[in-house]
Order: structure tokens, then sequence, then C-alpha cells
């Protein structure tokens, strides 16, 4: 199941630690929270456009902007019938971030990896997958299932013996809660340069 904290709408951290250029550094905490507590209670009530949202909304400014900008970025929230905002399911969200859509990530997924990509490829995947709150289980699931249907294991290269050796030797990186951007660009990189 899906977990959900509150991270800074500006720099994602989960601290007081900011991005040196983040706009909310210096923020109460519970100023962030109660931003996030705002837009997710009335969007679980029900889909609002974002007008009427602004509206129910006391004291809407720009954390609550952040936030809303946050959770749609994140795929928590999604503009459905009409332009109105809705909240995703549990089931909803799990499904849509299991298929990354935004890039690298998504080339990465789409074309599997490659040798000389495979460390990278695999630890961005994992990295993305702790970041939108899949527990290990789901992520180690999730990977096996990339591993197969991508061909990345298929292509070879690896030192493991097995793709649940090469997913269970990288829990780390889940547990550390790495970032995958860096490593998502040079897996990208490769993975382009060999498949064209």
């Amino acid at each position: 199941m899906p977990r959900f904290e509150y991270p800074c709408p500006g720099c994602r951290t989960r601290t007081n630690l900011h991005d040196a250029d983040c706009d909310f550094d210096g923020v109460r905490w519970t100023d962030i929270e109660g931003a996030y507590v705002d837009v997710l209670s009335r969007l679980s009530r029900k889909p609002l456009d974002e007008d009427a949202l602004r509206d129910d909304i006391d004291e809407w400014g720009g954390l609550h902007a952040a936030a809303l900008s946050r959770l749609t970025g994140d795929q928590r929230v999604d503009e459905g019938e009409g332009g109105r905002l809705e909240l995703l399911t549990a089931e909803e969200y799990k499904e849509r971030v299991t298929h990354p859509t935004m890039e690298p990530l998504k080339t990465i997924y789409e074309r599997g990896s490659v040798p000389g990509a495979h460390d990278n490829a695999v630890f961005a995947l994992i990295a993305f997958y702790e970041m939108v709150g899949l527990s290990w289980t789901e992520t180690r699931e999730q990977m096996l299932v990339w591993l197969e249907e991508s061909g990345t294991w298929t292509r070879g290269g690896f030192e493991e013996s097995s793709p649940e050796e090469l997913v269970d030797s990288k829990q780390h990186v889940y547990r550390k809660g790495y970032g995958w951007k860096q490593a998502g660009k040079e897996a990208k990189a490769v993975i382009e340069r060999r498949l064209g």
C-alpha cells in the first residue's frame, strides 16, 4: 500500500533541511503540512475544480498552490472529468506510478536497460519507487516484472545470478532514500546511445 508523507512542495525534503534555493526554507513544518491537509481534506470528499477548491480554503496562498502543484506533479491528484481535480485512490495511484511517465525514468522503464547502464537504471527505478511511496515488497515485485518485461535481464551483463539476487542487493537504495535523477540521466544516456 503506498504511504503518503508531506514533502516540502518546493524541494521534496521531508526534514527541515531544504535545498539552498528552496522557496519554503524557514517555513514552519506545521504550515507545510497544513497546506496539504487543507487541499487533501477537500478533495477527499469530492472532486472540485481549482477555483472551487481555492474558494473553499479560507487562507489560500502560495503554500497551498505549491502543495496542489506537488500533489498533481506526483500524480496523487489528477484532472478528471470537466476539469475537476480528483484525489486518486491508493490502487489508482499505485497503478499510475509503477509505469513512470517522466524522463529519464520513462525511457529506462519502457526501453529497459543495457550493459553499462544497469547499475544506474536499477538504482534510479528503486529510488523512484521509494520516493513515490511503494513499500519494499511492492518495489521488489515491480522491479522483477520490469527486469523480465523490458528484456533487461535477458540482455545480460549482471554479476548476480538471478533477478531476485540483483534486486535484493539494491535494497540499501530503498532504505537510504537516495534520489533518482542523476542515476536516471546517466542510465538514459547510455540506453539511448546503445539502442539508438
